[in-house]
């Protein structure tokens, strides 16, 4: 193995180093980071809790505050978090951080993916009917192929 290739990452080979959970106060995602943190735990990786911050030029048309919407939203969750956190610290220790992206959720998905060098992505199945036709975040993360992909219903 040349010195390029030893210095290249590697996602996966060892269990998942950096786990990306996505959320955004839905109780399915809220039940991906419960998921997450426990594999976060037992793998002692680092838990990437992130919030997809929308882009919603036609909300901001009519006069729809919408960034800060997004940004008491992103608040709240990291307020939440670390609530949790701090009831299980005794018991669990999980290293985390809360990182917010802009964008649809999944290319803000693949983005933070990406970014924080991923080993995998745990993801709360959609809450939504109409994703059974077009397709759901997590269906597109899996078809994807570019990481383990965990959904939790």
């Amino acid at each position: 193995m040349s010195e390029d290739q030893s210095q290249q990452f590697e996602r996966g080979t060892d269990g998942p180093k950096v786990i990306v959970v996505g959320v955004d106060g839905s109780d399915s995602s809220l039940r991906a980071a419960a998921y997450a943190g426990g594999l976060a735990r037992r793998q002692r990786a680092l838990l990437a809790v992130v919030y997809i911050q929308p882009v919603m030029a036609a909300g901001a048309a009519f006069g729809v505050p919408v960034a800060e919407t997004t940004d008491e939203i992103a608040e709240g969750l990291i307020a939440e978090i670390r609530a949790a956190t701090e009831r299980v610290k005794d018991i669990f220790d999980v290293r985390w951080e809360f990182h917010t992206f802009r964008g649809d959720p999944y290319s803000g998905l693949v983005t933070a993916a990406d970014d924080l060098k991923a080993d995998a992505v745990v993801v709360g199945a959609s809450e939504q009917a109409g994703h059974r036709i077009v397709g759901s975040v997590a269906v597109r993360l899996v078809k994807a192929g570019r990481w383990p992909v965990t959904v939790v219903p």
